[in-house]
């Protein structure tokens, strides 16, 4: 697929807003449509070799699903449908929310599920993000002072969103125009 593929998973329904905002900044004709993963295919995934997807936070640091608490399916069971699916040659952005003052002691730790998760299957992932100018007591999802993803807190910091969004996406999306590049 010639455009980068956006996946997310939600419960409420902030993962999807902040999936729209990057579909919205990357345009029709570099990003397809957002696509939630309860209501997708495993063969629509696997067609993109440039990918960003989202998650959101449940459970102890759970992949969220069903088994986290989630009232719908999310990335347990869509990575369930993928079973051992080769995503070697795929390039995969994550983001990630979370609630840092709520859940200081797991903050954004869902992500860390999904990043271990896609990197067992062979994906490239991109786009770590510091942890500058967040506190928190812990989260999974920090290596090396940097989280596996960009992490969104629209609890206590949704007005630091759209400019952390922005600067994540300037480092992200020549990464991913280039999977575009070598894949064509």
């Amino acid at each position: 697929m010639d455009k980068i593929g956006i996946f997310f998973g939600t419960e409420t329904g902030t993962t999807r807003l902040v999936a729209k905002k990057i579909h919205a900044r990357l345009g029709e004709a570099l990003a397809a449509r957002p696509l939630n993963v309860n209501r997708t295919s495993a063969a629509d995934f696997l067609q993109y070799d440039a990918l960003i997807l989202g998650t959101p936070s449940y459970g102890v640091g759970q992949m969220p699903g069903r088994s986290a608490g989630c009232l719908e399916s999310n990335w347990e069971e869509f990575l369930a449908l993928l079973g051992p699916a080769d995503l070697s040659g795929k390039r995969i952005a994550l983001f990630g929310l979370g609630a840092q003052e709520r859940y200081a002691e797991r903050f954004a730790s869902s992500l860390r599920r999904l990043h271990d998760a896609l990197q067992a299957l062979g994906a490239e992932l991109v786009g770590y993000w510091p942890v500058d100018g967040y506190t928190f007591q812990h989260s999974a999802s920090v290596i090396e002072q940097h989280f596996v993803g960009l992490v969104i807190d629209q609890r206590t910091q949704g007005m630091q969103t759209d400019a952390r969004i922005d600067a994540w996406l300037a480092s992200v999306t020549p990464l991913l125009k280039a999977r575009l590049a070598h894949a064509a």
